[in-house]
């Protein structure tokens, strides 16, 4: 369209870039066990502070593919809380911080259009998001990385001790220490360019994705109308045709037809909800990615703060063995007030400072060395994220195609037979 942004490069073939070295492809868990999420049940019950609540508890169903020959892959089952699945992802992304870690559903619903309740205990609301769910951890178990997870695998088959195992892990330390530590008043000096620019990628992708739901949503309001408006037909030929002898019987045919057109509204609806949920996932991953971004940002501050650091207990070294200072300093006001410190004393204070240049040289290639191999492993992921993408949203959009085109041939087909239905009359 013109005067429209071309945001190809969102949902058509990337740009060439630098190539990277394959992750190391491990056979993932989805190839040893089959995993589902085959109920939703509605359960009340108290929360943390013993006040009743009423949630949706949903069922865990595995069997492993090893020995089925021998008859010994019995299904296994247990029941999870959404709490707990939002607990699973924020320890896969923490651990695993150069990962997209792939989106929980929407806990509340959002782009709601006609007909869909917006109420988050709605059944179709939770049929959808129990598939979120199962998509949810099957994405998981697919990655060459998360599904090899000790604490992933307990969250499929153990039904108890599982939070205690992540709470044991340090959880929540490490995500109210490092996660939340990275704030406006950190500012990295030397950002690597190549996570600004997927800051402005992960942006895009989220407004284009956003753009195309608000478009879904207005496209299925649009429906409904034309197939109330068929509904009406149905029920105006219906009545008519009980006031007519002659053209009785073909009135009567022309309102069946245009009532199971109008009739057919809810499946239409139901699967446009299915193609808006697979845009939804990937309007989610958006976030998976800008946190990559600020994990990476954190790292980088880190290993700025040490090497400045460094620099200043080098000064701080050479002043003292010189006995020469090189700016103004409250140190040298002190010295000049109170006298100047003895040899022994300024031997230890240059022992110490050495002791510490000495361990701050190795923090600082230790954090170098991290850095990259964080780089590293986040660009491979990168790269597989966006063949992810490219595959599913291609696919979902032929497919959404497919189904506009089929349902223009069934309207075609509703007028071609109500127009049978008239000639006859």
């Amino acid at each position: 369209m013109s005067g429209e942004e071309d945001h190809t490069g969102l949902f058509g073939a990337e740009e060439e870039q630098e190539s990277l070295p394959e992750m190391a492809e491990e056979e993932c868990l989805l190839k040893k066990m089959e995993i589902s999420v085959s109920e939703a049940e509605k359960r009340t019950g108290k929360n943390s502070v013993n006040m009743q609540e009423t949630y949706t508890a949903y069922l865990i169903e595995t069997r492993s593919l090893e020995n089925a020959s021998d008859g010994q892959n019995s299904l296994e089952s247990l029941w999870r809380r959404y709490s707990e699945f939002e607990l699973l992802r924020n320890y896969l992304s923490v651990t695993y911080s150069f990962v997209v870690v792939p989106p929980l559903p929407e806990k509340r619903a959002e782009f709601v259009w006609h007909k869909l309740s917006a109420d988050n205990m709605d059944p179709d609301f939770v049929e959808r998001r129990r598939v979120g769910l199962e998509n949810f951890l099957l994405r998981v178990a697919a990655h060459p990385v998360l599904s090899h997870d000790k604490l992933f695998l307990a969250f499929l088959t153990q039904e108890n001790g599982w939070k205690e195992a992540i709470n044991e892990a340090g959880l929540q330390v490490k995500t109210d220490s490092r996660l939340k530590a990275l704030n406006a008043t950190f500012r990295v000096k030397n950002p690597d360019k190549r996570f600004t620019e997927l800051k402005h990628y992960s942006d895009e992708l989220q407004s284009v994705i956003s753009h195309l739901l608000r478009v879904l949503a207005r496209v299925a309001d649009r429906l409904y109308g034309v197939y109330k408006v068929h509904g009406n037909y149905g029920r105006v030929f219906s009545e008519w045709s009980a006031i007519e002898k002659e053209m009785g019987d073909g009135l009567q045919s022309a309102g069946h037809h245009m009532d199971v057109y109008a009739a057919s509204i809810d499946d239409i609806l139901e699967e446009q909800e299915h193609y808006a949920d697979q845009l939804k996932e990937y309007l989610f991953y958006a976030e998976a990615l800008r946190a990559v971004c600020r994990k990476h940002e954190l790292m980088q501050y880190d290993l700025e703060m040490s090497a400045l650091d460094l620099v200043t207990k080098k000064q701080q070294c050479e002043e003292l063995t010189t006995g020469t200072v090189r700016a103004f300093s409250l140190k040298g006001v002190t010295n000049k007030l109170f006298g100047q410190e003895t040899p022994e004393q300024r031997e230890a204070k240059i022992k110490v400072l050495e002791e510490q240049i000495e361990e701050g040289e190795e923090q600082l290639k230790q954090r170098n060395l991290e850095s990259r191999d964080f780089v590293q492993k986040a660009w491979q992921e990168i790269e597989r994220f966006k063949e992810q993408k490219n595959r599913d949203l291609k696919e979902a959009l032929i497919n959404y195609a497919v189904m506009q085109i089929s349902m223009c041939k069934k309207g075609i087909q509703v007028w071609n037979n109500a127009k049978e239905c008239f000639s006859k009359m």
